[in-house]
């Protein structure tokens, strides 16, 4: 847990330090269902794929270079979601960043295309990432990987967000993703899923992101 900035005394439990068999049936979750997601949904991000490809000049795959684990660097990937140059027009919007922290969060971000605002409502630009599940990069439920940039400005006690494997879906999608705008506040909530951590625990987050998607709640 973090009290007022400092970390203090963590259970023996916690997701950082698991005992072999939990990691084991964590790893065993994930390569599964990973698998298994990618050969249902194979027609659906076939559409997917071909509809960024019609509806905009760009790749169909955003390559997501990000760090995860201690910092490891690696690359993801997503749909397309945003114009071909969004990176370098980035800069330009840097002063309606609606996140207070190191992180840039923008919900009516002009650079999202049309229809990549309905992928994003409904999370279907993340479902490549799926790939990195697969590879062991990601797990299915996790702190979100960030990109080096902001990692290289996160305050000591911030860094032990990543010291497990950063997922797919986690607390902060499922409990108040839109609502959340003080990095601070994401960070705790990282934190309290690192420290209360169980296999129950991430069942029960990857139904809630069932019901999320459903309801088509991301930006």
């Amino acid at each position: 847990m973090v009290e007022n900035g400092s970390q203090v005394e963590k259970s023996p439990l916690v997701l950082g330090q698991p005992w072999p068999w939990q990691r084991a049936v964590k790893r065993l979750v994930d390569v599964v269902g990973a698998a298994a997601l990618l050969v249902l949904l194979s027609p659906v991000m076939l559409l997917i794929g071909l509809a960024v490809r019609v509806t905009s000049r760009g790749p169909i795959l955003y390559r997501w270079r990000v760090v995860g684990l201690n910092g490891r660097p690696f690359t993801g990937y997503k749909f397309r979601s945003m114009v071909r140059d969004a990176d370098t027009l980035k800069e330009q919007l840097l002063l309606d960043n609606e996140m207070l922290g190191p992180v840039f969060k923008m919900r009516a971000d002009p650079r999202v295309t049309g229809l990549g605002r309905w992928l994003r409502r409904y999370s279907l630009d993340e479902l490549p990432q799926l790939w990195s599940v697969l590879k062991g990069d990601m797990s299915l439920v996790g702190p979100r990987p960030v990109f080096p940039h902001e990692y290289q400005r996160f305050e000591p006690w911030q860094r032990r967000k990543l010291t497990v494997v950063p997922g797919l879906t986690c607390t902060w999608q499922v409990n108040g993703r839109n609502g959340v705008t003080n990095f601070d506040d994401w960070v705790r909530m990282d934190l309290a899923y690192i420290d209360n951590w169980s296999i129950w625990l991430d069942f029960r987050i990857l139904l809630k992101t069932v019901r999320a998607v459903l309801k088509g709640t991301g930006h």
